[in-house]
């Protein structure tokens, strides 16, 4: 079998001031080296987080930075995204020229990150601030884009999310999950875990199935809302199978939104009805799951280009925008793999 990695939930930062650039270089510098990254590319790392760091304190309204691992086969590298709700950009391409400046400094921010970074991507609109997502691997490594990639966030308060994301490759099938462990803290994370674990080790069989795999392995937990998705590339399809509040969206090529149907239940409690559904999916379709810690009234057409940019960027900025601070959030956002 070959997973995906599933990201480490990772430290959020609030960028608030010029103060919070150490705790995020000295975070970063800590992290690279437990990803066993050399002491050039640490220090590369360093400077990254250190220069999107500053680009919130200067730009930014509302800045947060998330800091977290993250693996591919046997490689670890060092993910930052950097979102904002500031003023925004008309274009990225220049912003990030050396010698640009919208503040009266030298400039160099966006394009130094562009280059000492093993792959970044942006989103920005005048009005509707920035997100920039950076990965940091051992020099000289290929990196493949993701085709999905999710982001959590916890309820204010609190350490943990209850929220998570599974993505997996498993004979041939590309898989994700998103899972929200009832209430809070750290019991809802661990029926989460249990979900996770679950789903890494669950055949190779269709959505609905691995439901069934995963309702079974979580029977010790408070039990979670969860759903899984199959892409399915070669028939045009998505294969979808949920239990409870999980919100599922094919977004289409012309951004029409077709919502898809969770049936009611707990995973791990009772014994829940669990039927799979198939929904087209033509190439250049994007799918959008997220826990409801994320209002579901969010509009694609609201965000010009944002279904061309990561799957990563795209969870961000959905997460900035829908996400609730009076619970936790989790959003993945997954495309046909080339």
């Amino acid at each position: 079998m070959n997973f995906d990695p599933v990201a480490d939930p990772g430290i959020w930062f609030r960028v608030e001031n010029s103060s919070a650039a150490s705790s995020v270089r000295r975070a970063a510098e800590r992290l690279g080296g437990q990803v066993g990254l050399d002491e050039t590319r640490t220090a590369e790392l360093a400077i990254l987080a250190a220069e999107l760091t500053s680009n919130l304190v200067k730009h930014a309204q509302e800045g947060v930075l998330l800091l977290r691992p993250t693996r591919a086969g046997d490689h670890a590298g060092v993910e930052l995204v950097a979102i904002d709700s500031g003023p925004g950009m008309a274009d990225l391409t220049v912003s990030s020229r050396d010698g640009h400046s919208t503040s009266g400094t030298l400039g160099i921010g966006l394009g130094a990150i562009a280059r000492q970074a093993s792959w970044f991507d942006a989103w920005s609109r005048p009005g509707k601030g920035t997100v920039f997502a950076v990965q940091v691997w051992p020099k000289g490594m290929p990196v493949t884009p993701l085709w999905a990639a999710g982001i959590t966030r916890p309820i204010t308060g609190e350490q943990v999310s209850g929220d998570g994301h599974g993505v997996r490759v498993v004979e041939g099938r590309h898989q994700v999950l998103v899972c929200d462990g009832l209430g809070h803290g750290p019991l809802a994370a661990g029926a989460t875990e249990a979900a996770l674990a679950a789903f890494r080790a669950a055949p190779a069989a269709p959505p609905a199935v691995v439901v069934q795999h995963l309702h079974a392995a979580m029977s010790h937990t408070r039990g979670a809302a969860l759903a899984v998705a199959e892409l399915d590339p070669s028939a045009g399809l998505l294969h979808y199978a949920g239990l409870g509040n999980i919100t599922g969206v094919v977004l289409g090529p012309a951004d029409e939104r077709r919502g898809m149907v969770s049936l009611p239940g707990i995973a791990g409690h009772q014994r829940p009805t669990v039927r799979g559904y198939d929904y087209p999916f033509p190439a250049g379709a994007t799918l959008v799951m997220h826990s409801d810690g994320l209002v579901d009234r969010w509009r694609i057409e609201d965000y010009p280009g944002l279904t061309t940019r990561s799957p990563l960027v795209m969870a961000a900025v959905l997460l900035r925008d829908a996400g609730i601070r009076r619970d936790d959030a989790g959003v993945l956002v997954a495309r046909a793999p080339a």
